[in-house]
């Protein structure tokens, strides 16, 4: 039985697995921005679950299919589909 550990070992180990993996960070970032928040969510858990992980992923989302949409257009531009813009 030298493979046992207490269960306060175990649950240091997990902790501990938690911090270098960012969770523990993340999840606090969370929850202090649900605390900041001057209008209280009706489903904290939802807020939770829609917050965790965005660090403005959502805005490099868009700005990309804004640059694609431009590099499309460009690129028929190019190739004659599409008529020069008059400027």
């Amino acid at each position: 039985m030298s493979s046992y550990k207490p269960i306060d070992s175990k649950r240091e180990e997990f902790r501990r697995y938690l911090e270098r993996a960012g969770v523990m960070d993340a999840l606090t970032k969370v929850l202090v921005s649900l605390y900041e928040e001057p209008d209280k969510p009706e489903d904290a858990l939802e807020y939770v679950r829609k917050h965790l992980g965005s660090d403005g992923g959502e805005d490099e989302l868009e700005a990309a299919r804004a640059r694609i949409a431009e590099l499309e257009a460009e690129n028929a531009l190019l190739k004659g589909d599409a008529a020069p813009a008059e400027g």
